[in-house]
């Protein structure tokens, strides 16, 4: 298992899978406005008056100077990060506008912003023809001892712009380095970052005046908590289609490549895949509406823009012109009618699979069902609607189980590992699954009042052997179920300490006040309630921290709730009572012993635990080297390293892994390497080697071994056990 590839990996799946990168409404290069349109004011003017009342944020902030300082730092944070195309006499330039920006979001009035943000777009434009003039130069000598200094989030701005193409002329070599030690020559790496410098250039030139808007009011908004959004209406759309894991178009995953959108991925079911007359790597490069509706030339558009054309209605039509993969792209272009469908994404839906833990002395082998949910998605209009077949995680989770039970698996293991979270009422329903009746969640509002939320029906749908295999990027919902399993004494929890985030959001659709029936003001993501667990604890801050703990990939200071310096406090409230099926500590201690002593010989584990050691070392740098035979050798270990693992998978009999021979630095970004190869290897990489899985399934297995064998145990552990039923045979 590769840590730093498997960190990195970067998934792209949108309503038509576009990437959240610069998106821009016009697919022409329009200057930033002075001023805010008419409905922009608008929008500001009702997001300013649902977050500064507190009958609807949770936690309203007063309009002062400290709130427009936030606001202030946080616009240019979210326009340059990284501190490379500003500079400190720049950002004293818009001094003037910094006590004046929460004002500005009250009274609609977004000059400042607009100013700043038509800056940027000018820096832009200078990093990078400097980052493409220096491509020309003789710069590109390795055997010194200069770095890379890549994280600069706690960086001063640069004080001159020398300093500022000092910084370029360090990323643009070691750009130039990645592709060398790839094995591109000089010509081809110039061409490749030439173009990849002049598409960010382009990219930008696309940036309009709805961009500016929406990162200044969500400058705004995260200056309230990190977790309220604005989102305008195209935005907001694409939310709403994540939850619903369900779009109307034709089905196709697509990706900016140079000029063009490429097919990426056709999703089985849609239109584009049962028509027979698509491939991966196909170019879009006109699309038409209906049967005669002008067909408009899409090359060098942005691709939001290209999907917005796409998309539409279920039942009606769509005409695309399409240049085959294999065929330049001066060829002629086939021309494609496809009828518009609603199209369900199942590959983002819950999935199954069963492991077989092996015997082991007087151990038997037991059967172990792995449910792995990728988020606790719902379709919040189809429910409204009794829709028969609305999307749903626990009702996908529910037919799982129910194959589960025909199965006669030993136990399950809830694999939440990076699912952010998602609908409330589907944490709920979920946990529902596995007790009967009783408290889940407790809501306090911003007024003080505290609601109590949970499962009414009677009954579950599996009372087995339970675990939830959790990580760092296990948040919200995530943490409810986690959290609520653990407080009934229910499950195991298994992984490393949850994100941390405690707080409920609400989205408020803003074109209802207005009365207007269109489409222009878009959505805000607020921060309503926070939620406790049943014992009164909250996850916020704290998160969820398991029972049996695996080695940390990412640090608390770096990535969670813990991270944001405005997040709510960890805190408490009084317990409801709730059941207590189990009370697992005096099994931990046994648990753990079985576990460290497995992993002590489990190879797969061990390299697991190397790579996090290395990964983390090499993160607490916060440079790359730009000596070359160091990199190089550095390079050479890796794949020495590689080889070596899958070697020793063969001897051992282990699952080989699928990506070791093409898991080297290629040097390229994402919309650089073949679309097609690409897809591929992000569906091998499904199947790599998983260690982690594999051990919480024997822990599992451990603990109904135990628990089966030592009666005295047994009723320590599960004290409830003979009267319900839950983890007996």
């Amino acid at each position: 298992m590769n840590l730093s590839r498997t960190l990195s990996t970067s998934v792209i799946a949108l309503a038509l899978s576009v990437p959240l990168v610069l998106m821009a409404r016009a697919s022409g290069g329009d200057e930033i406005p002075s001023t805010a349109s008419a409905d922009q004011a608008t929008t500001s003017k009702l997001v300013y008056g649902l977050l500064s009342d507190s009958r609807y944020a949770y936690r309203p902030r007063p309009l002062d100077g400290t709130l427009s300082a936030d606001i202030f730092k946080r616009y240019l944070e979210s326009l340059d990060g990284s501190k490379m195309f500003f500079t400190a006499s720049d950002v004293a330039r818009f001094a003037k506008f910094k006590d004046g920006m929460g004002g500005a979001v009250k009274a609609g009035e977004l000059d400042p912003a607009f100013a700043i943000f038509s800056l940027y777009k000018q820096r832009v434009d200078q990093r990078m023809a400097y980052a493409r003039g220096l491509l020309k130069q003789d710069i590109f000598d390795f055997s010194g001892d200069d770095r890379w200094y890549y994280d600069r989030e706690d960086a001063s701005w640069a004080a001159s712009d020398a300093e500022v193409e000092q910084l370029w002329k360090q990323s643009v070599r070691n750009d130039w380095l990645r592709l060398k030690l790839a094995g591109k020559d000089p010509d081809a790496i110039r061409k490749t970052l030439d173009k990849r410098y002049a598409n960010f250039t382009q990219n930008s030139n696309q940036l309009d005046g709805t961009d500016a808007f929406r990162s200044f009011l969500n400058a705004y908004t995260a200056s309230i908590d990190p977790h309220t959004d604005y989102f305008d209406p195209r935005s907001a759309e694409r939310f709403n289609q994540s939850m619903s894991l369900s779009l109307e178009g034709i089905g196709a995953q697509l990706q900016k490549q140079d000029d063009v959108v490429v097919i990426r991925e056709l999703i089985a079911g849609g239109p584009a895949a049962t028509s027979g007359k698509f491939t991966p790597g196909d170019r879009i490069v006109g699309v038409g509406q209906g049967k005669s509706g002008p067909m408009e030339d899409v090359i060098g558009w942005r691709i939001d823009d290209v999907v917005e054309k796409i998309k539409g209605p279920k039942g009606t039509q769509v005409r695309l012109d399409v240049i085959p993969a294999a065929m330049g792209l001066d060829a002629e272009p086939n021309r494609i009618v496809l009828t518009r469908a609603k199209i369900r994404l199942a590959e983002q839906a819950a999935k199954s699979e069963i492991l077989t833990v092996p015997a082991k002395g007087d151990a038997p082998a037991r059967r172990i069902g792995v449910i792995k949910l990728p988020a606790f998605y719902q379709d919040f209009e189809g429910r409204r609607k009794h829709s028969d077949d609305y999307a749903s995680a626990t009702r996908d989770v529910g037919r799982l189980l129910k194959q589960f039970r025909g199965e006669d698996v030993d136990g399950v293991v809830m694999d939440l590992r990076g699912n952010g979270g998602g609908s409330l009422n589907e944490a709920i329903e979920l946990t529902g699954l596995f007790i009967d009746q009783g408290p889940v969640v407790q809501v306090r509002e911003s007024g003080g009042r505290v609601s109590v939320e949970g499962d009414r029906d009677a009954g579950v749908a599996w009372d087995g052997p339970l675990a939830v295999l959790v990580n760092r990027g296990s948040a919200s919902a995530s943490e409810i179920f986690a959290g609520a399993i653990q407080d009934y004494g229910r499950g195991l929890v298994i992984g490393e300490t949850t994100f941390g985030k405690g707080t409920v959001q609400n989205l408020v659709d803003l074109d209802r006040w207005p009365g207007n029936e269109g489409k222009r003001y878009g959505q805000v993501k607020l921060t309503i309630a926070q939620f406790f667990l049943p014992d009164g604890s909250s996850t916020q801050n704290k998160g969820v921290v398991p029972d049996i703990a695996f080695p940390v990939m990412v640090d608390a200071s770096e990535f969670g709730e813990s991270t944001y310096d405005n997040a709510l406090p960890w805190t408490r409230i009084a317990a409801v009572p709730h059941t207590q099926y189990g009370n697992f500590a005096p099994l931990l201690p046994k648990l753990e012993a079985r576990h460290a002593a497995r992993t002590a010989h489990d190879k797969e584990f061990q390299w697991f635990e190397e790579d996090v050691k290395e990964f983390r070392a090499e993160q607490a740098k916060k440079y790359v080297s730009l000596n070359e035979a160091e990199r190089r050798a550095e390079r050479d270990r890796q794949e020495a390293k590689r080889k070596s693992r899958q070697e020793q998978r063969k001897a051992l009999g282990l699952p080989l892994d699928p990506l070791a021979a093409d898991a080297a630095d290629d040097g390229l970004q994402a919309n650089e390497r073949n679309v097609v190869k690409d897809a591929k290897r992000e569906k091998l990489a499904e199947d790599a080697p998983d260690p982690l899985l594999r051990e919480s399934a024997s822990i599992l297995a451990d603990a109904v071994q135990l628990l089966d064998n030592d009666k005295v145990l047994s009723a320590q552990v599960l004290p409830a056990a003979s009267v319900d039923g839950h983890w007996t045979e």
